[in-house]
C-alpha cells in the first residue's frame, strides 16, 4: 500500500473542504492519486445524498442575473434543508453562477440541462461538479428546483435574504422603473398581469358571491349588476398587477405608472422559496 503523508491529506482537505479522515481513506483507495481521490469522494457524496434525497428542502436562495442592454434575464431557485446553509458563501455563489450561466450561455429548459454547462466562476468545472463539491462539503440535500430565462428587455429583483425573486419582461421604459415594478410585485404578490389573465372561473365565483351579497343587502335587482362590477374593481386591484395601487405612489396604479414611464409590461415571473 502506498504510504500517505499528513501533508498529502491536508492538501486534499484544502482542495475539497472534507474531513481529514475521509480524505485519508480516499487517498489510500486511490493509491495516492489526488485527482482519483477527489472523484472517489464525489461518488461517495452522491451515494450519501441519494440516501437522503427524500428530505424536505424548505430553505434556499434565488439567483438572479439581469442585463438590460443585452436584453436578457435569468432566475434560478436553489433549495437546501436549513436556513444557515442558504446564507453559506459557497451556496450563494452557486446560485449566482447558475443564474449567470443561464443568462449568458445557450439557455436551458431543465435544471439538469443547466447543471451540465460550464461554471462561470470555476474554470474547468461544470456547474454539476461545483454543485456536487459543495454538496459533499456541507452534507445537506440541495435541489435546483426551477430555472427561467427571458430573452427580451427585462428587470429583476431579489429580496436581501434571497427568499423572493422577480423577473419582469417589458417594452420601453428604464431599468430603474423595471426594478421598481419588480419590487412592487415582490411586496404585493399579484396573481396575474391583467384582468384578462385571471382564471375566468375565479372571477365568475367572485361575481356570484358579490351578487348574492348585494341582493341580501336589499339592493334593487335592476342595479345589482352595476354594483357587482363596481365592487369587482377591489377584487382586481388585489390580484392584477396593472390594477394594483403602486407601492411608491398609491394614488396611481402600476399600469398608469408604467405608461407614464413609456413602458409596457409584457409578463412577470414571481417566485418564493418553497412555493410553487
Amino acid at each position: 500500500m502506498v504510504q500517505i503523508t499528513a501533508r498529502e491529506v491536508k492538501a486534499l482537505r484544502d482542495r475539497t473542504g472534507l474531513p481529514m479522515m475521509d480524505c485519508k481513506r480516499a487517498l489510500e483507495q486511490a493509491q495516492g492519486d489526488a485527482d482519483a481521490a477527489i472523484e472517489l469522494l464525489r461518488k461517495a457524496g452522491r451515494k450519501t445524498m441519494e440516501k437522503r434525497a427524500g428530505r424536505e428542502t424548505a430553505f434556499g436562495r434565488i439567483g438572479l442575473m439581469v442585463d438590460w442592454p443585452a436584453e436578457v434575464g435569468a432566475m434560478v431557485e436553489l433549495r437546501c434543508e436549513s436556513a444557515p446553509v442558504a446564507s453559506n458563501e459557497g451556496f450563494v455563489q452557486l446560485a449566482a453562477d447558475l443564474a449567470r450561466q443561464l443568462a449568458t450561455g445557450p439557455g436551458a429548459e431543465t435544471p439538469e440541462e443547466l447543471l451540465g454547462q460550464p461554471s462561470p466562476s470555476r474554470a474547468g468545472q461544470t456547474l454539476q461538479e461545483q454543485f456536487d463539491e459543495l454538496n459533499n462539503q456541507i452534507r445537506e440535500v440541495f435541489r435546483l428546483a426551477r430555472v427561467a430565462r427571458i430573452d427580451g428587455t427585462c428587470g429583476g429583483y431579489v429580496h436581501h435574504n434571497g427568499n423572493v425573486g422577480v423577473l419582469v419582461e417589458v417594452e420601453g421604459g428604464s431599468a430603474e422603473l423595471a426594478k421598481d415594478i419588480c419590487m412592487h410585485i415582490a411586496a404585493m404578490r399579484p396573481m396575474a398581469l391583467s384582468k384578462e389573465d385571471l382564471d375566468p372561473d375565479l372571477v365568475d365565483r367572485e361575481r356570484q358571491i358579490l351578487k348574492e351579497a348585494a341582493l341580501k343587502e336589499g339592493k334593487p335587482e335592476k342595479i345589482v349588476e352595476k354594483i357587482v362590477e363596481g365592487r369587482l374593481r377591489n377584487f382586481y386591484a388585489e390580484r392584477c398587477l396593472l390594477e394594483q395601487p403602486f407601492v411608491k405612489d398609491d394614488k396611481q396604479t402600476v399600469g398608469k405608472v408604467a405608461a407614464a414611464g413609456g413602458m409596457k409590461i409584457l409578463r412577470f415571473i414571481h417566485w418564493e422559496i418553497g412555493k410553487e
